[in-house]
């Protein structure tokens, strides 16, 4: 199997339009859905209030005062995690952080993903549109992989992969815990591919594998 893609350098395996608007590269930077999502999933289950006390919590209080617009260090995204990690019981972690990747799907469906690249995509076969919306990923993987290393597989499950893998990196944990990114593949892929699409993380830095994987089953 080879895997191909990365940061900073655009993946090569299948010619397709550039689905994902986007701007420059920015290493070390992630896109400021992984702070806002994550901060309105905790709002919804706990009450603004408390998603509020947990970014004083994290040492993020300056998002209190001003939600992120901009790429955000990579850091912020980590630490809040990882406080995260510790403070939530693992089924409301893992709700919370599906809800988030859920919402961010949602806001690059309406914002970052053409119309026009959505419906030719949903008239392709699961396996063709899979292996194209993989490469689009690749292209602007460092818009949520950050300085990690993004990679995918073609098949059927598709797989991806990413390589210092900024969520999970200040946890140390029993099992996979990247439920945010999975959740984005699956809302993603489930709209763009087929319905009946899954994503399990199947290997976790954070549990001490040697990436973050994911299997994606449609």
């Amino acid at each position: 199997m080879r895997w191909v893609g990365g940061t900073g350098s655009p993946a090569r395996v299948w010619p397709a339009a550039d689905m994902l608007q986007g701007a420059t590269s920015v290493a070390g930077r992630i896109g400021p859905n992984a702070i806002t999502r994550v901060v309105e999933a905790l709002g919804a289950r706990h009450g603004e209030l408390a998603a509020a006390d947990c970014l004083r919590a994290a040492g993020l209080a300056a998002f209190t005062v001003q939600a992120p617009v901009d790429m955000v260090s990579e850091d912020h995204v980590a630490v809040l995690q990882a406080y995260l990690y510790g403070a939530l019981d693992a089924d409301d972690r893992v709700a919370t952080m599906r809800e988030a990747g859920r919402l961010t799907g949602d806001y690059l469906l309406s914002n970052r993903i053409p119309k026009l690249a959505q419906a030719v995509l949903k008239r392709l076969p699961a396996g063709v549109s899979g292996r194209v919306l993989a490469g689009a990923v690749a292209r602007h993987a460092w818009t949520f992989a950050g300085s990690g290393q993004f990679m995918h597989a073609s098949g059927r499950p598709l797989l991806v992969a990413i390589e210092h893998c900024p969520l999970c990196s200040r946890i140390a944990s029993q099992g996979p815990v990247c439920d945010y990114y999975a959740a984005t593949f699956e809302r993603i892929f489930g709209e763009l591919t087929s319905r009946s699409c899954r994503v399990e993380e199947i290997e976790c830095e954070g549990a001490g594998g040697a990436a973050c994987r994911f299997r994606i089953d449609f």
